[in-house]
């Protein structure tokens, strides 16, 4: 059963194999002896993308359920608290890693003692590949993953901004579309989920921002503009330190960029008890850190 439901939360023969220690082989062996014993396919092995047959998706909540409830039996018989046996790997793009989420894994700390996390911070595409392989439970990028055995939502809203160094920047000119273009711009790669927000800013006002330097790390661009290599539209939130301290200024625009979403989305098959209360946590620490700053740069829905 606990190889089943490894298997289930990998999505992969080969990574369940490393993680407990078993050779590739075993682990078909057992699910194989374990079919067998039920009588039917649990898993649909002639897809490209990993899935449970109907009656996978019966025994994965069955089986949950009663090693819950063994772990739960040998935690009171030793007098202590039920432990998490596998670590909550979580993914999550640069916006998210520098504001909420580190309230978000406090919080899970403090409700399992002894809770591993593995946090992968990186781009919305990375992200959403690696949840679709198996490989996070939950992660928190710019777009859905939409697919069998998934659930998205809307984490929360970041206002964005344009921003550049008072060397570049006049505090008092509005700067239209153009003007904007004809400006160096600091952006995320081509083809990148914030990307294709820059790009029809300019594009659907017929205009070719042609002086573009792209960089795929948040705290880099920050870095770049800083130091007035160019402009770039990024979330309010992320540089309210840089704002205050007179590093960067906002730039007043006569078109506003729009906002960022922040969208959760998580494994919806597997490890439902902590995986359900980690979204749930996730709301709240979003929800509370929209609360904390100021009204219109962040919001919840």
């Amino acid at each position: 059963m606990k190889t089943f439901v490894a298997i289930v939360r990998n999505r992969h023969f080969g990574r369940t194999a490393q993680e407990m220690n078993m050779t590739q082989p075993a682990i078909s062996s057992r699910i194989a002896a374990l079919e067998n014993e039920l009588g039917y396919r649990l898993i649909n092995r002639n897809e490209r993308d990993f899935s449970l047959t109907p009656e996978g998706e019966r025994a994965l909540q069955s089986f949950e359920s009663i090693l819950g409830e063994l772990d739960k039996l040998d935690a009171g018989l030793s007098g202590l608290d039920a432990p998490v046996l596998v670590p909550l790997r979580i993914g999550a793009i640069d916006s998210v890693s520098s504001t909420w989420m580190p309230h978000f894994i406090d919080a899970l700390h403090q409700r399992f003692a002894g809770l591993k996390i593995e946090l992968t911070v990186d781009g919305t595409e990375p992200l959403l590949r690696g949840l679709r392989k198996g490989r996070f439970d939950i992660v928190f990028a710019i777009q859905p993953l939409i697919g069998e055995g998934f659930r998205s939502f809307r984490s929360c809203t970041l206002q964005m901004v344009w921003a550049g160094s008072p060397k570049l920047i006049e505090a008092d000119r509005i700067y239209s579309v153009a003007s904007l273009a004809d400006m160096p711009i600091i952006s995320f790669p081509k083809d990148s989920p914030p990307y294709q927000m820059i790009a029809p800013y300019f594009h659907d006002e017929q205009v070719l921002a042609s002086k573009l330097t792209s960089c795929n790390s948040l705290y880099a661009i920050i870095n770049l503009l800083v130091d007035g290599f160019g402009i770039g539209a990024i979330p309010t939130v992320t540089i309210m330190r840089e704002l205050k301290g007179g590093l960067l200024c906002p730039v007043k625009v006569s078109k506003r960029f729009p906002p960022m979403p922040i969208i959760a989305t998580y494994q919806s098959s597997t490890h439902q008890d902590l995986v359900r209360i980690a979204v749930e946590q996730a709301n709240q620490s979003a929800a509370l850190f929209c609360e904390q700053v100021e009204p219109g740069m962040a919001w919840i829905g």
